[in-house]
């Protein structure tokens, strides 16, 4: 069973509308999440990066992270902020609360929402579960859960694995809280697990320019490298906002 809405948006700090998650702020995610609209301008801005384009090889490449950050992100911030201009009142409510409640939307420009609030939404966050000197095993309450419902690490990590892998044409391998328990699943294009009332955890970008320009047609290797630069102490950020609802 997934979230139901009331207690997504719980988890996402939505209070009456409000633009700011105050709630986390304090636990350090307001830097891990969406990009806000600000009070002045009401416009998604791009986050930066929170290292340098080079810092996670060899991993992955500068290329490629610039690339990725500069040109993919920002052209879906670019699109979605044309998509809000059209209809301003929407522009009082975060891009996880577009997502969350996708069918109040207006038909119009849903599937923009859908493509580029979903884009954002999931590079805002991948940036943040991923730096320099990261990897090896996971620690804290994330350690405990993974061994909790999926036996230990190195089952789900071949099980996350074989899903980035499995997914055909562009999409995203998350790893969600859902009833409780940890559980892998897929989604195609730039969709959010929101969309579908589930708080992604932590995920994997597995279109092709996340990892063609190092990897080419070679997928495996790409999500294989990929676990040498998470930041669990990230991770475990996002497991203790899921754990809330």
């Amino acid at each position: 069973m997934t979230l139901n809405r009331r207690k997504l948006l719980f988890l996402l700090g939505a209070t009456g509308g409000a633009v700011a998650l105050s709630s986390w702020r304090s636990s350090g995610l307001m830097d891990t999440a969406i990009a806000q609209p600000t009070p002045a301008s009401n416009t998604i801005s791009l986050p930066p990066l929170p290292y340098d384009y080079n810092a996670l090889e060899p991993h992955i490449d500068a290329q490629t992270m610039r690339f990725h950050h500069d040109n993919h992100h920002a052209t879906y911030v670019k699109n979605l902020n044309a998509a809000l201009e059209k209809y301003p009142n929407l522009k009082s409510q975060s891009v996880e609360q577009l997502l969350t409640n996708l069918e109040s939307v207006p038909e119009a420009i849903r599937t923009t929402v859908r493509n580029n609030g979903g884009g954002h939404v999931n590079h805002s966050m991948f940036w943040q579960i991923m730096k320099p000197n990261g990897g090896g095993e996971p620690t804290g309450a994330i350690s405990k859960a993974i061994a909790a419902d999926f036996g230990d690490f190195a089952t789900f990590k071949k099980q996350f694995n074989e899903a980035g892998t499995k997914r055909f044409g562009s999409g995203w391998v998350w790893l969600v809280r859902d009833d409780g328990k940890l559980k892998i699943t897929t989604t195609p294009n730039q969709d959010s697990p929101l969309i579908d009332g589930n708080y992604p955890i932590m995920g994997n970008d597995v279109w092709e320019h996340a990892y063609y320009l190092k990897y080419q047609y070679r997928r495996a290797d790409y999500l294989t490298a990929w676990w040498n630069v998470i930041n669990w102490d990230e991770v475990n950020n996002r497991l203790a906002q899921a754990s809330k609802a």
